[in-house]
């Protein structure tokens, strides 16, 4: 966990320890609400780096992305793409590529996941904490990635903010899905 925080804050709504880096993790994604309205997997020529699709629309790792760039300067689609140009053979095979595509690797959840693997902590899905990352199976077939939020709902189950289909979104999912695995990644110096 570089440049994790040794000691974590808790806020006053739940009693969880919330990390600073998680705080600004959390506020990030959660301005994407109501900016970020529709939902669109379209397949878009990019910029490189720091390229993404308009603030208006995107997928549930476009709320990922934009949190971790706006939070830290943190750039999935760099990170992701010089990955897999020197460990190609460690992502999916799914998408039937012979090499990276700055365009759509980084957008891609399975793609994010293995890089996640590969560079973060994975912990165990029975403790989430604020600022966690959420990846799962919706359906048992399409992959979903989500922010865990310092917000609970009613029942004391951890919000996530994401994007499931109808822009971003703060809402209860822990557990609705197959799969389910918790990532821990903040960027070095955050």
């Amino acid at each position: 966990m570089t440049g994790m925080a040794l000691f974590p804050l808790a806020t006053a709504e739940t009693g969880w320890p919330v990390f600073p880096e998680a705080t600004r993790l959390i506020a990030a994604a959660r301005r994407q609400i109501g900016v970020t309205v529709d939902y669109d997997p379209a397949y878009v020529s990019l910029a490189y780096p720091g390229g993404d699709v308009p603030r208006e629309t995107g997928v549930c790792i476009d709320v990922v992305i934009r949190a971790y760039r706006d939070a830290f300067g943190f750039d999935f689609q760099k990170a992701i793409h010089e990955d897999m140009r020197t460990n190609f053979g460690a992502y999916p095979k799914t998408w039937g590529l012979r090499r990276p595509d700055t365009n759509i690797d980084h957008r891609r959840v399975p793609n994010l996941e293995t890089w996640l693997t590969r560079n973060a902590t994975e912990l165990p899905t029975n403790d989430w904490e604020p600022g966690d990352l959420l990846t799962c199976l919706v359906d048992e077939s399409l992959p979903h990635i989500a922010i865990i939020s310092d917000r609970q709902s009613p029942w004391g189950d951890p919000l996530v903010i994401h994007n499931i289909g109808l822009g971003a979104r703060e809402e209860r999912i822990i557990g609705r899905f197959e799969l389910e695995r918790r990532f821990r990644f903040y960027p070095a110096g955050a």
